[in-house]
């Protein structure tokens, strides 16, 4: 990408990756995966073909529902695999998320938080409702290899 494409297509970070090897298992902070279209993001129990392989949070969205529920958690409270900084992830449902030199991801809608944020701090869901604070859900279109530090944007 030459310095006139980087100036019009906002781009962001990923901070972090998570997976859980099983339903209520806690997550695993990973520095480095592989993300594939037929198991989401390596060794996760969600991961299998359908619109919810992935799920991805913006830190400001978890920061603010943290606020204002008045907690401090980590984010890999929220159960997301990936944590992305610089993009708003709002109302982008269709829209493809590039993530480092390989991955591309289809976002399929907006992740609802569950009872389970209740059961990490109360009030947690509520704050997680507006604006989408509560990230987002994607199906796997190409798969590759993903270290925190890399690129995150949306295809134009």
């Amino acid at each position: 990408m030459n310095q006139r494409e980087s100036a019009i297509v906002p781009a962001g970070s990923l901070l972090g990756i998570a997976r859980r090897p099983r339903k209520r298992a806690p997550m695993e902070l990973l520095t480095e995966t592989r993300i594939s279209t037929e198991a989401g993001v390596a060794g996760d129990c969600r991961g299998r073909p359908g619109n919810r392989q992935v799920t991805v949070l913006a830190a400001d969205g978890w920061a603010a529902a943290c606020g204002e529920a008045g907690i401090d958690l980590p984010w890999s409270a929220r159960r997301a695999n990936l944590l992305v900084r610089g993009l708003d992830l709002r109302q982008t449902t269709g829209r493809v998320l590039l993530l480092g030199d390989e991955v591309a991801l289809i976002i399929t809608g907006e992740l609802e938080p569950c009872e389970r944020m209740d059961e990490a701090a109360p009030g947690l869901r509520a704050a997680l409702l507006p604006a989408w604070r509560g990230g987002v859900t994607c199906r796997v279109r190409q798969g590759g290899l993903l270290r925190t530090g890399d690129t995150v944007r949306f295809q134009t």
